[in-house]
C-alpha cells in the first residue's frame, strides 16, 4: 500500500488545510461532551438516590448504566458525520475533472481508494481518540474495567470503517457532493434502524433484516462484548463496499 501514500498526503492536507476537519471534529466532540455529560450526570443521579434506598444499589452497573450509553452515543454522531468526510473524496474529483488526471498517475484503482480511504479514517480516528479523555477522567472518578472500553472503541474503529467505505462508494458514484452526503447519510440510516421492521415480518425475513441491521452488530460492542461474528460482519461489509469502488472506477476509466 505504499502506492498510496501520495493520495493519502493529498487528501489529509486537503482536509487540515480547509475548514471540513476542524468542522467535523469540532462537532464530533462537541455532541459527544454533551452526550458524556448527560450520561454522567444522569448516573450520578441515580447513584444517589441509591444511597438512600439500599434496595436500587444491586440495580446499579456502571457499564450498563453509563459506559453502554455513551458508547451508543458515539456511534450515531459517527453516522451524523463520516458522510460530511466522505462526500467529496470522489464527487469533488468527478466533478472538477480531476479523476482523469488520477488516472494517468502510475497509480491503481485500488491505490488511489485506499489512500482516500485511509486520509477519511485519519480524520475519523482523531476525535473518537480525543474521546479517551473522557475515559481519564471516569478513571480518576472510580475503578473502570477496561474490557468493556476496549471493546467499545474497537466497535466505533470498526463500524466507523465501514461506514467510510459506503461512503465513499456512494461519493464515486455522482459528481455532486451534496447529494453524496445525503444518499449517504439515508443508507445509513436504513441500515441502523432496519432491524426494527423484524418484530412485525415473518421469521426469516426478520432475522435477514436484523443480520444486516448496523445497530444490532454495534449494541453487542456498546456492551462491551466482542462478538468474532459481528467483527466478521463489519469487515465484510468494509471490504465489499470498497470492492463495489474499485468496480466502479475501474468501468470509469475503461469508459474514460
Amino acid at each position: 500500500m505504499l502506492n498510496s501514500a501520495p493520495i493519502f498526503k493529498k487528501e489529509v492536507g486537503s482536509y487540515f488545510l480547509s475548514p471540513m476537519a476542524y468542522v467535523v471534529i469540532t462537532i464530533f466532540l462537541v455532541l459527544s461532551g454533551y452526550f458524556f455529560y448527560s450520561s454522567v450526570a444522569y448516573y450520578s443521579l441515580i447513584s444517589m438516590q441509591a444511597m438512600q434506598n439500599p434496595y436500587m444499589v444491586s440495580g446499579l452497573n456502571l457499564t450498563e448504566d453509563l459506559i453502554s450509553p455513551v458508547f451508543a452515543n458515539l456511534g450515531i454522531i459517527a453516522m451524523l458525520i463520516i458522510p460530511m468526510l466522505t462526500m467529496r473524496l470522489f464527487s469533488e474529483d468527478k466533478k472538477s475533472g480531476a479523476i482523469e488526471l488520477l488516472f494517468t498517475y502510475p497509480l491503481k484503482d485500488l491505490d488511489i481508494l485506499m489512500g482516500k480511504f485511509f486520509a477519511a479514517s485519519v480524520v475519523y480516528l482523531t476525535p473518537i481518540a480525543i474521546t479517551l479523555v473522557y475515559i481519564a477522567f471516569l478513571r480518576s472518578m472510580t475503578q473502570l474495567a477496561l474490557g468493556p472500553i476496549l471493546a467499545g472503541y474497537l466497535g466505533l474503529v470498526l463500524m466507523g470503517e465501514a461506514f467510510i467505505a459506503l461512503g465513499i462508494l456512494i461519493s464515486s458514484t455522482t459528481e455532486n457532493q451534496i447529494i453524496a452526503a445525503i444518499i449517504t447519510f439515508g443508507v445509513l440510516l436504513l441500515l441502523w434502524v432496519i432491524g426494527w421492521a423484524s418484530s412485525f415480518t415473518g421469521p426469516t425475513l426478520g432475522k435477514i433484516l436484523t443480520e444486516i441491521s448496523l445497530i444490532k452488530h454495534f449494541d453487542t460492542f456498546s456492551k462491551g462484548v466482542i462478538d468474532i461474528r459481528d467483527v466478521i460482519f463489519y469487515l465484510s461489509f468494509t471490504f465489499y463496499s470498497l470492492f463495489l469502488t474499485c468496480r466502479v472506477l475501474e468501468s470509469k476509466r475503461w469508459r474514460g
